[in-house]
């Protein structure tokens, strides 16, 4: 009896325990998984992207952070090499990226772009001492740099022949620039902002010559057809933070005045 007396004792309190820890305040949600979205980025791409320590900095790094923020949703950096953002994303192994992507036709038949949040556009850079390369029409026979999957890249495939030059192609921008800087190329195409922020921030015996080359815009990018919520959060988000300053605090943090 006093067993029995004992064990119906502990499972009065069982129950009891057990019906107090189910009860659930009101408005408050039972905890589920959040859903968090894989972003692409591309780390060697300052002032939009780069690791300092162990952090990641940049323009890019700071907007997709501060529309995340804006608009309750959870992200996740990926980093990688440019090239293999769009195959990543194919893959389902990214859910968007953001790495100074320029809005093309060719990559909109792949993804979908959030509204321009940049004004850029390819220049010519030269070693500084270089005094014969004035401008791209000056650039015949010469061995042009680029950084594999840009529109750099892409600018001067498609205008080989049309400008008489042989192209190399790189992996990251460091390895473009130090390939003019030592003349082992004459000359390489960049995006304005990075090289002229990169030459601004660290003497590389480079200088930028000629006009900008074309009107590029970045934008932010989702695989084609899919996300379209989070691209319309990514809008909203984006339009809010240039409407509250945010985004003019953002870019002014390392691009100044």
């Amino acid at each position: 009896m006093k067993k029995f007396g004992l064990f119906s004792l502990f499972l009065i309190l069982t129950i009891f325990i057990a019906a107090c820890g189910s009860k659930e305040t009101p408005g408050e949600k039972t905890t589920t998984s959040e859903k968090v979205y894989k972003v692409g980025v591309d780390t060697t791409y300052p002032p939009f992207e780069y690791k300092d320590g162990n952090e990641y900095k940049g323009i890019d790094i700071d907007l997709i952070n501060a529309i995340a923020k804006n608009q309750g949703f959870k992200i996740e950096l990926n980093p990688m090499d440019f090239g293999g953002i769009i195959p990543a994303m194919q893959a389902n192994q990214l859910d968007v990226a953001i790495a100074g992507m320029s809005i093309t036709d060719e990559r909109k038949k792949v993804v979908d772009f959030s509204t321009p949040y940049f004004d850029a556009g390819l220049t010519v850079v030269v070693k500084k001492d270089n005094s014969t390369i004035k401008s791209v029409n000056d650039l015949k026979g010469k061995t042009v740099a680029v950084k594999k999957g840009t529109t750099g890249a892409k600018y001067a495939q498609d205008n080989a022949s049309k400008l008489g030059i042989n192209v190399v192609q790189f992996n990251d921008s460091p390895a473009m620039f130090q390939e003019v800087s030592n003349g082992n190329a004459d000359a390489l195409i960049e995006d304005y902002p990075v090289i002229s922020y990169a030459i601004a921030q660290k003497d590389l015996g480079l200088k930028i010559v000629g006009d900008r080359l074309n009107g590029d815009q970045y934008g932010i990018a989702v695989l084609k057809g899919q996300n379209q919520d989070l691209i319309k959060k990514i809008n909203k988000g984006l339009a809010e933070l240039k409407k509250d300053g945010t985004y003019d605090k953002i870019v002014k943090t390392y691009l100044g005045e």
